[in-house]
């Protein structure tokens, strides 16, 4: 037992053994902290303006709502450019706005308007910086250790958003909210450094694709096209337009259903977060991800979210929102990881600004639809149908990749990821096999079926 430890201690966090990555995993954990923090200050904020949960909805809109219009451009963009030199500027774009928006508030001149304004610009930074940063770890690490630096992305903001949203509500009981839109803005500088300090003869960068007409409907066809890259997206674009809004459900369950306060959804939410970290280092400690997981994870998520929508009390759902954290992290880590693996290096931008597209663009359709389905029937009936949704996207997918297998029939050499089923399982993957019997190198650095 004393030996098995360090072991998996080594590989949770092995992708920190690489130079370049462990400056990005430091400064990201130092920049959602601050992003986390300037969330809750930033609705404190509009909430002491106005009072209006419109308002508030809004905000949040504007914030999210770049991510969905201007997502696939900003992945084209991520293919065409170097990705560390667009993160730097989509980074000390927002670092502006943040420090434009604690003057304001500093001044006391800040009126909703403003907050409108620069959350829209911030959301425009935002998608354009998400595509590129979630396809420059695939540059950093390369296809071996893939998997788990998703996994270790994973644990940075699950930590962030425990820790940000504390130091946050202790500067705004203290102090105001004025201080942690300057810690934000301050925070960028961080992730600017750790860039700017990399060692670029370590980097794996994708060559760049010339700019051509047509080129973020080539990668939407390229998507729809390849199943590897169409199933997952399918699957997460459904799972968080209806089963993933708990920003919107959690308030509503302990309010509504549970008859509990502010202190008791701070400590579901506390749950939930608990549980994403465990499902965040559990998908870190593997070799790499599998469909088997992905299937896996969704099925749980969504036996889990159906059980909460029937528990009988609070202490029930605390306990069931433990497990669903960490199925929704598996879920979300696992998509992100197969996505990157199997696509080519030329679309690799495109692929993931699709994954962002669906994952944080379907919050302004997901969360009206939430409240639609509270509004009609009931939180446990919106909770339910979440549930459900995961479910039979879980079904439809195993149904998909089995089809695919049967299709395809016997590979010649069946060879499982290191972490997946045994040969002959629905969702084992296959290589072709060179002259010499081994296995032959394929596109992307992982096997294709």
């Amino acid at each position: 037992m004393s030996e098995a430890a360090p072991a998996l201690l080594r590989r949770t966090f092995r992708a920190l053994r690489l130079y370049n990555y462990r400056l990005f995993f430091i400064s990201q954990v130092v920049s959602m902290s601050g992003t986390w923090m300037q969330a809750v200050a930033q609705s404190w904020l509009v909430l002491q303006i106005t009072g209006s949960g419109v308002d508030l909805g809004i905000t949040v809109g504007l914030q999210f709502g770049p991510v969905l219009v201007l997502g696939a451009w900003a992945g084209a963009l991520a293919d065409r450019v170097d990705k560390r030199r667009l993160l730097m500027a989509t980074q000390a774009a927002a670092a502006l706005f943040a420090l434009v928006l604690a003057a304001l508030t500093f001044a006391d001149v800040a009126t909703v308007w403003m907050i409108w304004v620069l959350a829209g610009l911030t959301g425009v930074a935002t998608a354009l910086d998400l595509p590129s940063r979630q396809s420059f770890v695939y540059e950093m690490v390369g296809p071996d250790d893939l998997a788990n630096a998703v996994g270790l992305n994973a644990v940075i903001i699950n930590s962030s958003r425990i820790i940000g949203p504390a130091i946050g509500g202790l500067l705004i009981a203290a102090v105001g909210v004025a201080p942690c839109f300057l810690f934000n803005a301050v925070s960028f500088i961080a992730v600017i450094v750790a860039l700017g300090v990399m060692r670029t003869a370590e980097l794996r960068p994708s060559k760049p694709v010339r700019r051509e007409p047509g080129q973020v409907r080539e990668g939407l066809h390229y998507v729809w096209r390849t199943p590897e890259l169409r199933i997952p997206l399918v699957m997460m674009a459904v799972v968080s337009t209806l089963a993933y809004n708990y920003s919107v459900v959690l308030p509503l369950l302990t309010k509504a259903v549970y008859g509990r306060g502010g202190g008791a959804y701070g400590v579901l939410s506390a749950a939930m977060g608990v549980g994403a970290l465990a499902g965040a280092l559990l998908m870190a400690s593997r070799a790499r991800p599998s469909r088997r997981l992905l299937v896996a994870s969704t099925f749980a998520f969504g036996v889990v979210t159906v059980l909460l929508a029937v528990a009988p009390g609070y202490l029930w759902g605390m306990a069931l929102l433990v497990p669903m954290g960490a199925a929704g992290v598996l879920f979300i880590s696992t998509t992100n990881s197969l996505l990157q693996l199997n696509a080519d290096d030329a679309m690799r931008g495109r692929v993931m600004a699709l994954w962002a597209v669906v994952f944080l663009g379907s919050t302004p359709i997901g969360g009206p639809l939430t409240g639609l389905i509270v509004r009609g029937f009931g939180v446990r009936a919106a909770v339910a149908v979440g549930g459900v949704s995961a479910l039979a996207t879980a079904g439809g997918a195993y149904w998909a990749l089995r089809r695919r297998q049967m299709r395809a029939g016997t590979c010649e050499a069946p060879v499982c990821l290191p972490d997946g089923p045994a040969p002959g399982d629905a969702f084992c993957e296959s290589v072709p096999v060179s002259a010499t019997g081994a296995p032959a190198a394929t596109t992307g650095g992982a096997s294709r079926s």
